[in-house]
């Protein structure tokens, strides 16, 4: 069971999702297209509808290969979300913008140089209706003190939720069996999601021990910080200084997702030592993760989320909203069990699935 970092506050209770509206998803893109250029990009509302499920349609209507289609970041089945797809040449701004497909609704189409790669997003900004809450008023008022804690640096916990490891929660066992033994059958896409929920249940670990142990907020001998300005990532030398950095949202402690090139806490420190311990606690090491080549390199991971301009307001008898903004890679779920104190999804929402 992960631990709550607002343990001490009443939850909202309620449910989420009733319906596809009760979630919305808007990416915030990395850039805007420029106007020219040999791709289109279309800005699409897709409702109920996964990512890949609409770019596959969209290509098929317009007679160009799925695999061409380009995309930041997965969104949402079970939720409205707005996102832009860019298609390659020879498709028209007048092709994409005449497509119907069930679920999709082409917004603006422009064009632009480059397609559209996993990451190219700043971050998701959420409207999520929680239903079956009880008073509203004393709901939204419950809501907003945890988002105040939550706000605070180094802001919310950083999970992986629930849906990374699949509707039947085996992703990360056939991860493991896919690292035993290389399967040649399975697809590339589908290796990337079994190796990385490998990963992803791993950092889990080693964030719940941090979080169990009380060093979330702490920086310790051999930790990897990053900077959120830049992403620059670097190992302390100075766990007093960089823990008042921390405090003052300028850094963050990292974890590892686990990979044969991980660049990982250095053995001897305190850091190293956790680290090595929830991989020996696993059965594997470093090596372990080598047969999945360039999937499974490994990369380092921010332990907290920021979250900004979160709000919950009242929306009806029994209803609230809560809304935020997240970093790319975030998940909306790692805030809403905070907040609701019980189970949330399980289902994707707006972030980037790109395996580490």
């Amino acid at each position: 069971m992960l631990p709550f970092l607002t343990a001490d506050l009443p939850g909202t209770g309620g449910r989420l999702r009733d319906t596809p509206e009760d979630f919305v998803v808007e990416e915030v893109p990395a850039y805007a297209p420029s106007g020219a250029g040999e791709h289109v990009y279309a800005w699409i509302e897709k409702r109920d509808v996964a990512t890949p499920t609409a770019a596959t349609a969209m290509a098929a209507a317009l007679g160009v290969r799925a695999r061409d289609v380009g995309w930041a970041g997965m969104k949402d089945k079970r939720a409205v979300t707005r996102q832009w797809l860019s298609f390659p040449t020879p498709v028209t701004p007048e092709q994409v913008q005449a497509v119907k497909v069930d679920g999709v609704t082409v917004l603006d189409v422009r064009r632009h140089g480059n397609k559209l790669k996993t990451g190219h997003l700043r971050g998701n900004r959420f409207v999520l209706r929680v239903r079956g809450v009880g008073e509203a008023t004393e709901a939204a008022a419950r809501a907003s003190k945890i988002l105040r804690v939550l706000a605070e640096p180094p802001g919310a916990l950083n999970w992986f939720g629930e849906q990374r490891f699949g509707r039947d929660g085996d992703n990360a066992a056939r991860g493991r069996a896919l690292l035993a033994q290389p399967d040649q059958r399975v697809g590339e896409r589908e290796r990337r999601l079994m190796i990385s929920a490998v990963q992803s249940e791993l950092f889990n670990d080693w964030l719940a021990r941090r979080v169990g142990d009380g060093l979330f907020r702490r920086v310790i001998e051999g930790d990897w910080l990053e900077k959120r300005a830049s992403g620059g990532q670097f190992s302390t030398t100075d766990p007093a200084a960089d823990v008042v950095r921390v405090a003052a949202g300028e850094i963050v402690v990292t974890g590892p997702m686990f990979g044969w090139k991980l660049r990982a806490a250095a053995a001897g420190t305190e850091a190293g030592a956790r680290e090595a311990a929830v991989l020996a606690d696993a059965g594997l090491t470093l090596e372990s993760f080598r047969p999945a080549g360039d999937l499974a390199m490994g990369t380092r991971r921010p332990l907290a989320i920021a979250i900004a301009d979160a709000t919950a307001q009242p929306a009806g008898d029994d209803v609230i909203d809560v809304s935020f903004s997240l970093p790319s890679g975030a998940y909306a779920t790692a805030v809403l069990r905070e907040i609701m104190k019980t189970a949330t999804s399980d289902s994707g929402e707006g972030r980037n699935d790109s395996g580490a």
